[in-house]
């Protein structure tokens, strides 16, 4: 298995009935997959390496995406409702020449190719795709916030796609019968977990409309009706489940990810399901770490540790100058092995330090804090920079300074991150208005041009100007409190 194409064409060989994915709508065996892809891989320009994927999430959606893996292209995932301007930069950057769309979304960027592929595309038998594949070409680029006010594209390859198949095969050992729930928006690397590990392990994958993906007690009942043994989704869609009277029987499995997940999420459901909190930032392909939650590994802040390094990976604590550190002293996690990426696409030769080349093969430090408990097992602590994680999504708080600095309406700005007594991050930004009359409906509807809905402060305080101090930086002491209120 060295390709992404090469592993699912040793599926389909194996057994080309088998069901491979279905949606409400419509479901698909392996070999029909394979021929879909093919249809829509005919479509796509000859000369076209990068691929956009702005789709309804659909058994067709990820056709489309096999189709741009067929001709030894990269995808670029989309969500529709991603900010426009963001998603055109995303696509410029990324060297994207063709988008592969539904109907609806075709007028939406004109100067690139569209490729319209809606719910019910026809099969074309005859469609003959002939690429050579390498291990070491990209498989995809993924956009995650980034510190100079622009996303940043991590360029991942098809051997570390494969390299995490073999890891998650490895702890989990999916198999024909299984199914995987996909829940999880295109452009995370949960999406990617779902996909890869379930198709090209002989398991199926199974997509909910949006309708009952919003609403968990119908997503619970589309997973009780069809079956579904696994699900991987950030801590807090664990913590619905743990709300609900009943968890569906057909589930063996549950992954959370993400985010830090906490024993108070899951006191209804140790036990009863086998339940993993696992570790891995996207520019070492989804997870690094897994650790199979119990009673007994619960840590005093009620957190779970983030466990040990998944098969082929190694995880070092080191401190700033690159020295391993001993079990118990806090430092850096720093990730080498088989899923560590090519790094970030474009000029980003800054953030691209944290890719280094070793005598142990390249590392990326992640930037986030932890230890070695004596057990073997990691303990996170948190990020040592400005990111944190809103809804489990990861946000660079200074990329949402940048953007609201830049608008007409603002002449100074500070977003502030603060944690509420759940633990949970939010933002707070301080603004000085160019003009009295600048209503904050401006602002935000501004911002929701560049930014998704979760990046967007969820409090706005205004003040005649911002408080400095002796060095001329923002004086954070001296900024009002704004404090988030807990429900009882």
């Amino acid at each position: 298995m060295k390709t992404i194409v090469d592993a699912f064409l040793g599926q389909v060989k194996k057994n080309e009935t088998a069901l491979a994915l279905f949606d409400e709508e419509r479901k698909l065996n392996r070999k029909e997959l394979l021929l879909l892809a093919d249809t829509i891989a005919a479509k796509i320009p000859a000369d076209c390496k990068r691929v956009g994927i702005m789709m309804n999430h659909s058994v067709e959606m990820v056709a489309s995406i096999f189709a741009a893996l067929r001709i030894g292209a990269a995808y670029i995932p989309v969500e529709p409702f991603f900010p426009k301007e963001r998603i055109r930069y995303m696509m410029k950057e990324a060297g994207v020449t063709a988008m592969i769309t539904n109907s609806e979304y075709a007028n939406r960027f004109p100067e690139m190719t569209s490729i319209i592929v809606d719910k019910g595309y026809e099969i074309d038998e005859t469609a003959v795709i002939k690429a050579d594949y390498n291990e070491n070409d990209l498989a995809y680029i993924l956009y995650t916030s980034g510190t100079t006010g622009k996303p940043k594209g991590v360029a991942v390859t098809n051997a570390n796609v494969c390299h995490y198949v073999r890891a998650f095969s490895n702890e989990f050992h999916p198999h024909e019968g299984d199914i995987m729930l996909q829940h999880s928006v295109c452009s995370f690397d949960i999406f990617v977990e779902e996909v890869f590990t379930s198709l090209l392990s002989g398991a199926e994958l199974a997509i909910p409309s949006d309708e009952n993906r919003k609403d968990v007690k119908k997503l619970i009942s589309f997973i009780r009706n069809h079956r579904i043994t696994m699900l991987s989704g950030f801590p807090y869609l664990l913590q619905e489940l743990n709300d609900q009277e009943e968890l569906p029987v057909s589930l063996r499995l549950l992954i959370s990810g993400g985010d830090v997940i906490r024993a108070s999420y899951v006191t209804n459901l140790l036990g009863k399901v086998e339940i993993y909190n696992t570790y891995g930032p996207s520019e070492t392909t989804v997870c690094a770490s897994y650790l199979r939650c119990t009673k007994d590994n619960i840590l005093e802040d009620g957190t779970f540790p983030i466990g040990k390094a998944v098969l082929g990976t190694k995880i070092k604590i080191m401190d700033e100058n690159g020295t391993e550190l001993s079990d118990g002293e806090v430092g850096e996690l720093c990730i080498l092995g088989d899923g560590v990426s090519n790094g970030y696409i474009g000029n980003r030769m800054e953030e691209n330090k944290a890719f280094v080349e070793t005598e142990d093969g390249r590392m990326y430090r992640s930037g986030d804090l932890g230890y070695y408990l004596p057990d073997g097992n990691i303990a996170f602590l948190h990020r040592k920079d400005t990111q944190i994680m809103i809804r489990g999504k990861r946000v660079e708080v200074s990329e949402v300074e940048n953007v609201l600095v830049k608008s007409d309406y603002i002449k100074q700005a500070y977003v502030a991150s603060k944690t509420d007594e759940n633990n949970l991050s939010y933002m707070v930004a301080y603004i000085v208005k160019e003009k009295e009359e600048i209503k904050l409906c401006d602002i935000t509807n501004y911002m929701s041009d560049y930014l998704t809905d979760f990046m967007i402060p969820e409090y706005f305080v205004e003040l005649k100007k911002l408080p400095l101090n002796a060095n001329g930086k923002v004086d954070k002491m001296a900024l009002p409190q704004v404090f988030r209120r807990i429900a009882a």
